[in-house]
């Protein structure tokens, strides 16, 4: 077997693990309920290995799970859709990937790793993002009445099937990145104040007629409610991507709690700031507005140590933890491939330094390309040797910091 060897090796077999998170019990004073969650997402893997891909720490091929165990992590986010066949895994049907029966599968590997397990619902058939909050095929049609009961009928039954599987979830988060709200128009939210994002600005400022707060706060408690019927003590998180922007967030969580959306902790996506210290006046008017919420960073990338530190310091406990995103292949990523990062490096902090697309996934919704792409063909997954680099050395560090 080809060995491969990375700089700065911490010595993780020795390293003293945070425990599982006890996220089943959740307090209602915003403080977090467990250990501080060291987090990844990577719902990437199992495509990844069905193209070949192989993991390797200090020159040891190795579960990638047990990799990121072994380095400090206790928490593992996973995303699903709703029928990945006839949207995200149309390549693939057969396969379905991040649909119920991979998820379970891959979520049984993660507890039974001894880690916390995070479901990410995405409402859709593919990707639900600040740019696409598409309705799955199966709900087209609906008005926002049947689409809530769907929602609550979907979230219910996707959370007792993985606790049959062997991968009962601790958080279920109720929606990814839904900053404009989620299942358009019915639920699609105008907000009052400009991202600073020329792209989501761009793509946000005729929309036409949407059902606004009240119709996304009624997708919210239908979703909370199911999950809630199956899983009576899982952790509720709500997810907004501009952690960067203040104004925006208030906006945002005052409208969702004037509605009665009951949620335990709110996950912002933190890619890229536009002014140096948004993330931390973000966190901290958070923390004092909402004394009875937690707050996380549902994804991250770069400044790795800076954000966790952010998160970790907040007072009253009320940081529970943060989760970076795919970070086996994705931007700035602690794995390498053919001795350069996995991803395509670090990105740029401002957004005057340089968009980060991860705030405006897909681009502008006008621009066409210039020229057609082929149709991919072979496996959507992503094969080779993936080496663990001298990135995750910072957590075990971080795992020993927090304790």
């Amino acid at each position: 077997m080809t060995r491969f060897t990375r700089r700065g090796t911490f010595g993780l077999a020795t390293l003293p693990l945070l425990a599982r998170p006890a996220l089943a019990k959740v307090n209602k004073n915003g403080a977090r309920p467990g250990p501080f969650l060291i987090g990844a997402d990577i719902s990437w893997v199992p495509e990844d290995e069905a193209a070949g891909a192989r993991y390797f720490v200090d020159g040891v091929q190795k579960d990638p799970i047990l990799i990121l165990r072994d380095a400090g992590f206790n928490a593992i986010r996973l995303r699903i859709f709703v029928d990945p066949a006839k949207g995200y895994s149309r390549r693939e049907p057969d396969k379905g990937w991040a649909g119920l029966a991979q998820t379970v599968k891959l979520g049984k590997r993660v507890r039974d790793a001894g880690m916390g397990l995070v479901l990410s619902f995405h409402y859709s058939d593919t990707w639900a993002d600040p740019e696409h909050q598409a309705v799955p095929a199966a709900w087209a049609g609906y008005d926002l009445p049947a689409l809530a009961k769907a929602v609550e009928a979907h979230t219910h039954d996707v959370l007792v099937a993985m606790r049959a599987g062997g991968a009962p979830v601790d958080m279920a988060v109720i929606g990814n990145e839904t900053s404009f709200g989620m299942l358009w128009p019915h639920g699609r939210v105008k907000l009052s104040t400009s991202t600073g994002n020329p792209v989501t600005d761009a793509n946000h400022a005729r929309v036409g007629e949407v059902g606004g707060f009240d119709g996304f706060a009624a997708l919210l408690r239908a979703g909370i409610a199911g999950a809630r019927r199956a899983e009576p003590g899982v952790a509720i998180q709500v997810h907004n991507h501009l952690g960067r922007h203040w104004p925006i967030v208030r906006e945002w969580t005052d409208a969702l709690i004037a509605r009665q959306v009951d949620f335990d902790v709110v996950g912002f996506s933190c890619y890229q700031q536009r002014a140096q210290g948004d993330w931390a006046t973000t966190f901290s008017q958070y923390v004092k507005r909402y004394p009875d919420k937690g707050l996380l960073v549902a994804e991250y990338s770069s400044r790795k140590r800076y954000i966790n530190d952010l998160v970790h310091a907040l007072p009253g406990k009320h940081g529970w933890g943060t989760f970076i995103w795919e970070p086996i292949r994705h931007q700035e990523a602690i794995f390498d491939q053919d001795g350069h990062n996995a991803g395509e490096g670090a990105k740029p902090d401002l957004i005057s330094q340089g968009l980060n697309g991860a705030e405006a996934p897909g681009g502008l919704a006008s621009q066409q390309p210039a020229m057609p792409k082929p149709e991919p063909t072979g496996p959507m997954g992503h094969g080779g040797d993936y080496v663990a680099n001298k990135l995750l050395d910072l957590y075990p560090q971080m795992a020993k910091d927090y304790r």
